[in-house]
C-alpha cells in the first residue's frame, strides 16, 4: 500500500505541513508513504495540440510532446495506490501549478480514450499505454485558505479525479486558517484524511467517499451551472442535468436515473463523450478543407500579429 503526498504550497508552510500530517496518519496504518513539493518541479502547461490523443488512437502509446517533470510525477502517482493533495487556494479556486497538472491529465489520462487506445493496440500490434492508467487508485484533497473565498476548491479538484476514474475519499476545505498548524481541530480532521484514506487503499474497490456531504448525490459537488429561465441545472462537475429544488428548506438536485450513463465520471459517460468528439472532429476536418475557412483563417492571420516583449 503506497499513499503520495503533493504539496502545491511554499516549502515548508502549512500544505507541506497538513499533507505531511496526512501522510503520518496513512504511515500508522501500514502504508509506505512519499512526499513532494509541487513547486520543486518543472510542469510545464498544456498546449492542446492533441499529440497525445492522436498517439492513443493511432496505437502508438500515451505520449506528450512536452520535456519537464510531469512524465517523472505521473510515474509516481500510477505506482501509488492513494494520492493526497493539498493545496493553497487562490481566487476561490485551486492553484496554478495544480490546474496545470489537471490539464495534462486531460484527454491523455481519459480512462475511456485508455481502454480504447488499448484496444487499437491490441488489434493493429502497437503500443498499449501503461497498464497501470487502467487501475483504480484513490485521491483527496485538502484546500488551506486564508479567508471564505473558497466556493471553488472542490470542483477544481475533484476534476482532477474525474478523467482516470479515481475515487475521492475526502475534497475539504479549510477556511480561514492561515494558522492551521496550531488549530487542533483541524489538525486532527487533517489526521483523519490520512487514516481514510489509507483504509480506502487497501480496499480500493470497496472505497467510498467520506467526505461531507454535497448537494449533488453522484459527486457531492456544490457548484452548478444554472438556467435562468427555469430550475434546470447542469452538476458542474460530472455533467449530470437535473432540476434544483428546495425541500423542506433545503436545496437538492435530482435528476433522472439515466442521467447517470452520461456523468463524465463513469465508462458509459466517457464513451458517449468520445463519440460526439468524433463527430465534431470530423465536421472541423471537412470545414478547414473549404475555400471560406481557409480564407477567413487567412484574414484574422494578416489582420494583426502578437506583440512580445524583446528579448
Amino acid at each position: 500500500m503506497k499513499i503520495l503526498g503533493i504539496s502545491g504550497g511554499r516549502k515548508d508552510g502549512n500544505n507541506d505541513a497538513m499533507c505531511k500530517e496526512a501522510l503520518m496518519a496513512a504511515k500508522e496504518m501500514g502504508a509506505e508513504v512519499e512526499f513532494v513539493h509541487l513547486l520543486d518541479l518543472d510542469i510545464k502547461h498544456c498546449t492542446g495540440c492533441t499529440a497525445c490523443v492522436n498517439s492513443l488512437m493511432s496505437g502508438k502509446g500515451n505520449m506528450c510532446v512536452l520535456k519537464d517533470d510531469f512524465d517523472w510525477l505521473l510515474d509516481k502517482m500510477l505506482d501509488a495506490d492513494g494520492v493526497i493533495f493539498s493545496n493553497p487556494i487562490f481566487c476561490k479556486g485551486a492553484p496554478s501549478m495544480f490546474l496545470a497538472i489537471r490539464d495534462r491529465f486531460g484527454p491523455r489520462m481519459d480512462r475511456g480514450n485508455n481502454v480504447v487506445a488499448t484496444k487499437i493496440a491490441e488489434a493493429t500490434g502497437g503500443k498499449a499505454p501503461d497498464p497501470r492508467i487502467l487501475k483504480d487508485k484513490v485521491v483527496s484533497y485538502i484546500g488551506i485558505g486564508g479567508s471564505d473565498w473558497v466556493t471553488r476548491f472542490q470542483c477544481d479538484s475533484a476534476i482532477q479525479a474525474l478523467t482516470p476514474m479515481w475515487k475521492v475519499i475526502d475534497n475539504t476545505v479549510f477556511p480561514w486558517s492561515t494558522g492551521i498548524v496550531v488549530d487542533e481541530d483541524k489538525v486532527a480532521k487533517v489526521h483523519q484524511i490520512g487514516i481514510n484514506i489509507a483504509k480506502a487503499a487497501q480496499d480500493i474497490e470497496n472505497a467510498t467517499y467520506k467526505g461531507e456531504e454535497g448537494v449533488c448525490p453522484h459527486c457531492h459537488s456544490r457548484n452548478f451551472f444554472l438556467d435562468r429561465e427555469s430550475t434546470h441545472a447542469v452538476c458542474c462537475m460530472c455533467g449530470i442535468e437535473g432540476e434544483v429544488k428546495i425541500v423542506d428548506g433545503k436545496v437538492s438536485f435530482e435528476f433522472p436515473e439515466e442521467q447517470l450513463e452520461h456523468a463524465h465520471d463513469t465508462l458509459s459517460g466517457k464513451f458517449i463523450h468520445a463519440e460526439d468528439i468524433k463527430k465534431t472532429v470530423a465536421i472541423s476536418m471537412e470545414l478547414k478543407t473549404s475555400d471560406e475557412y481557409k480564407e477567413r483563417l487567412e484574414n484574422y492571420k494578416n489582420f494583426i500579429s502578437g506583440s512580445k516583449p524583446a528579448r
